[in-house]
């Protein structure tokens, strides 16, 4: 099943109880001794989720602090939060949503209820793929567990060559679920290139003795900052390449924001490293795609697809391309009409 047809596949990182948000953001919004972050909810109203009771009490603590939203609006069940969340990535371009409740507790069994209810949640909220994400695979069980299978496909991240992991695969061809492999080792973190590429294939031979379809499929080689390591970007780009070769079928992704941590501009840096990303050859993107538009991505693959020869004779730009016009015909007359309404 094609899930974004001749486009980027992407996934929406954002919903992820380890997201924080800068108390210095302009989001965040300080009233009568309160603090919250604002948004505009679904319908256009104007709210604010209260944050309050996660600020440090102490003035002197509080410059620097991250706000862990996702996780505060689970735990309070905000369910305008929650549902905004959700569907502001969906309506920016995602068409999976990544689901990780890891940080909500250091308790196993608190953690499968909390994975339970929130995949129970989302399915309630979208009918998009849902991203089970976990470091712990009886977590991610328990999230397939409360899937409904009957309304999306789940998709599970991730299976790698770390010991216990494994087990996804099974996982993945008893639920009908789209796997995610990423480039950890045995024993620890790839070193380059070469290691990125060696390890993704010892998940690829578990992957064909598994009987996972090629098309569902997602390898990621890792994304690791530059500001930690000068080569780090072109040890994932070498092997992204790598892996098109000698993979032609498979969907390429990885963390692409991790690229900048650290450094000023940030989006500047990863806008570049997407587009670096793709001429290598990859197909999928995890983003924020509120942050990242994915139209101005997928604008690139096509054109740079067209333009180096791997889209012959241009004829899936030009089908993009007069989707594109079509689709904003359609957004001109529909605002003409809604100015003749009023």
């Amino acid at each position: 099943m094609k899930i974004a047809g001749d486009g980027l596949v992407i996934i929406g990182e954002n919903f992820n109880a380890t997201r924080k948000i800068k108390i210095s953001s302009p989001k965040v919004v300080q009233q009568d001794g309160k603090v919250g972050i604002g948004y505009v909810d679904l319908d256009g109203n104007k709210r604010v989720l209260d944050v309050t009771s996660s600020i440090p009490q102490d003035p002197n603590k509080r410059n620097g602090f991250n706000i862990p939203h996702i996780g505060i609006a689970c735990r309070s069940k905000d369910m305008n939060y929650i549902r905004w969340a959700i569907k502001n990535q969906e309506r920016h371009g995602a068409h999976i949503i990544d689901l990780c409740v890891d940080e909500m507790s250091v308790y196993p069994q608190e953690r499968f209820e909390w994975m339970a209810w929130l995949v129970k949640t989302a399915q309630s909220i979208t009918d998009s793929v849902l991203s089970i994400d976990s470091s712990d695979p009886a977590t991610i069980r328990a999230g397939l567990e409360a899937h409904d299978a009957s309304k999306s496909r789940p998709a599970i991240n991730s299976v790698n060559l770390e010991l216990g992991r494994q087990v996804l695969v099974d996982m993945a061809k008893e639920r009908n679920a789209v796997l995610f492999a990423n480039a950890s080792g045995q024993n620890g973190m790839p070193q380059d290139a070469e290691q990125r590429v060696e390890n993704l294939e010892g998940c690829m031979a578990m992957m064909d003795k598994g009987g996972i379809p090629m098309d569902d499929r997602y390898l990621d080689p890792l994304v690791f900052p530059i500001g930690a390591g000068p080569d780090f970007g072109r040890h994932y780009l070498d092997a992204v390449r790598t892996i098109r070769e000698r993979y032609p079928d498979v969907h390429i992704f990885g963390g692409h924001s991790n690229v900048s941590f650290g450094l000023p501009e940030r989006k500047t840096l990863n806008f570049t490293f997407v587009a670096l990303s793709i001429v290598a050859g990859c197909d999928a993107l995890m983003i924020d795609p509120i942050m990242n538009p994915s139209s101005e991505f997928n604008d690139f693959m096509f054109a740079a697809n067209a333009l180096t020869g791997k889209d012959e004779y241009s004829v899936k730009y030009l089908k993009y391309a007069r989707a594109r016009m079509a689709d904003a015909k359609k957004a001109t007359a529909a605002k003409a009409l809604t100015t003749a309404v009023a």
